[in-house]
C-alpha cells in the first residue's frame, strides 16, 4: 500500500527574476515567484480570472540552471512537491508554503527568449538535455541520423524469412 503522494504540477509565468543563493557547501538554492491564472465564467456569463502566486525552490544543479536561464515573464513548467514550514520572528509565528521542484521545463513565450525552443531540466532530462556551453548556452542540435535500410554487409535479402 502506498504511504501517500505529494505531487505538484504548475505551468505559469515568473513574476520576477530568479534569486539564487549558495549554501556554505556550495549548493545553489534558487527561489522563483510563479503566477498561475485560472479562468472561469460566473453565473452571469462574465469571465473571472484568478491568479495564484507560488514560491518555488530549486536546489543544486537545477537551481543553477534556473538562475542562469530564467527571467521575469518566462513561462515555465514545474513538477515537484509541496512543503509547509514555520518560523518565529519578533515573537510572531509565520507559516510558509513552498513548492520544491524536482523537474523544470522552460516553455516558449514571455521573457527575453520568447520563442525559444523548450529545454528540459531535472530528473533524467537534466542530464540528457543540458545546454552546450560552447555555443553561448544555446542547446546544441545534433542532426538526426539518416534512416537507411542498410543492415550491413552480413545481412542479405535472402536472409529475410518472408
Amino acid at each position: 500500500m502506498a504511504r501517500g503522494i505529494n505531487k505538484v504540477i504548475l505551468v505559469g509565468n515568473l513574476g520576477n527574476d530568479p534569486e539564487t543563493k549558495y549554501t556554505q557547501g556550495g549548493m545553489a538554492i534558487t527561489t522563483l515567484s510563479l503566477a498561475t491564472t485560472s479562468v472561469r465564467k460566473d453565473r452571469d456569463g462574465n469571465t473571472q480570472e484568478k491568479t495564484e502566486w507560488h514560491r518555488v525552490k530549486l536546489f543544486g544543479k537545477l537551481g543553477e540552471i534556473a538562475g542562469e536561464y530564467l527571467r521575469k515573464g518566462r513561462q515555465v513548467y514545474i513538477e515537484g512537491r509541496i512543503e509547509y514550514g514555520s518560523y518565529e520572528k519578533d515573537g510572531v509565528k509565520h507559516y510558509t508554503t513552498d513548492i520544491v521542484a524536482d523537474d523544470m521545463q522552460m516553455l516558449g513565450g514571455g521573457g527575453a527568449e520568447g520563442g525559444a525552443p523548450r529545454r528540459e531540466f531535472g530528473g533524467e532530462s537534466q542530464r540528457s538535455q543540458r545546454p552546450s556551453q560552447s555555443q553561448g548556452g544555446a542547446p546544441r542540435r545534433e542532426p538526426a541520423p539518416a534512416k537507411s535500410n542498410d543492415f550491413g554487409a552480413d545481412f542479405a535479402d535472402d536472409d529475410i524469412p518472408f
